[in-house]
């Protein structure tokens, strides 16, 4: 009713994914180290992280493929480890690969996973038409999965993800390997299941989808570094960024490289971003740099850190960022290292 006190949109529990202190190891490989992952209902959730951070074997203990080797994990209010069937029927995991079959048609690769998820047969035709058209494959009902494109086959891989109605959805890089036209329409499908109370955690490679979570966390080497909104990881790189066209760009880079006030010299496309604790101070010298090499400098501006430069600065050295919560923001997680 109007007034009452907001409630989750699932269940009672504010989280839909809650780990603590969660390790799993690989013989000497430790992939997650004591790690402490919240994700709330109602929310897309995004990991990022260089490869080999732990990403995708800590979505594969959420959903009881792999058992941890310690720690406490609990999934849509259930242990994840003790309760793993109740976790299993109300979650949805999409891994990298997900196995599609090639001789069978869109139509009949649903119906096969919605008698694997044990969909009531009644209700199978109902649900293909809704997720047929939910995913704008309706014209390739009788089309086989080996002759679709790479985006409608991740689409497909989707709506048999979803063929029981999960309340959470973990997404394994689901996107890579897509064309930029299908990846925007895939995202635009995930917003469709947040917007009806579908929780979302999705790990990505690719920091234009991580700018569309509500949440991000940063893993490296098993751990999760920090956490927090696309904004409040921006922030908490306290500084402001230089952008530099120059001609020839390769040279350019190399002259900089050897400016003391430069914390980092990184390539963006077709410019240059410049990392300095004292930007004014930093711009003047990169002009003195470029003017002695005989450089053409074409702009030179100050600009706001992107995520791919927070990602950049996780990935290079953590502690490049500061853990201060910006201020106004939300609450935010960081783990020394």
């Amino acid at each position: 009713m109007f007034g009452d006190t907001p409630k989750p949109a699932m269940g009672t529990d504010p989280q839909a994914v809650e780990t603590v202190g969660l390790t799993k190891s690989f013989g000497a490989v430790e992939a997650v180290r004591g790690l402490d992952l919240r994700v709330k209902r109602g929310e897309i959730y995004g990991l990022v992280g260089p490869d080999g951070a732990g990403k995708t074997t800590t979505l594969r203990m959420l959903c009881g493929v792999l058992t941890p080797d310690g720690g406490q994990v609990r999934v849509l209010g259930h242990d994840a480890v003790a309760e793993v069937e109740k976790v299993r029927e109300k979650l949805g995991y999409m891994p990298q690969r997900f196995s599609l079959y090639g001789d069978l048609t869109v139509m009949e690769n649903l119906l096969f996973f919605a008698e694997l998820f044990r969909v009531p047969r009644a209700e199978w035709g109902e649900r293909s038409r809704r997720l047929l058209s939910f995913a704008r494959l309706e014209p390739f009902v009788d089309r086989l999965a080996e002759f679709l494109s790479g985006g409608m086959k991740q689409k497909l891989a989707l709506a048999c993800t979803l063929i029981h109605n999960p309340e959470l959805l973990l997404l394994d890089e689901p996107t890579t390997g897509v064309d930029p036209v299908s990846r925007r329409e895939f995202w635009r499908i995930l917003y469709s299941l947040l917007g009806q109370g579908v929780t979302i955690l999705v790990s990505t490679p690719y920091m234009d989808e991580a700018e569309r979570c509500n949440s991000v966390g940063f893993m490296a080497e098993g751990r999760l570094v920090v956490s927090g909104t696309p904004s409040e990881l921006k922030a908490m790189m306290g500084k402001e960024l230089l952008e530099l066209r120059a001609e020839p760009r390769r040279a350019a880079r190399a002259a900089l490289q050897s400016v003391p006030l430069l914390e980092d010299v990184r390539v963006f496309g077709e410019t240059l971003h410049l990392v300095a604790a004292d930007v004014a101070a930093a711009e003047q010298a990169a002009r003195e740099a470029l003017d002695r090499a005989g450089i053409e400098l074409l702009s030179l501006r100050r600009i706001a850190p992107s995520m791919e430069d927070a990602f950049m600065s996780l990935s290079s050295k953590p502690s490049a960022i500061s853990p201060q919560l910006p201020a106004g923001g939300h609450e935010l997680k960081a783990e020394s290292r």
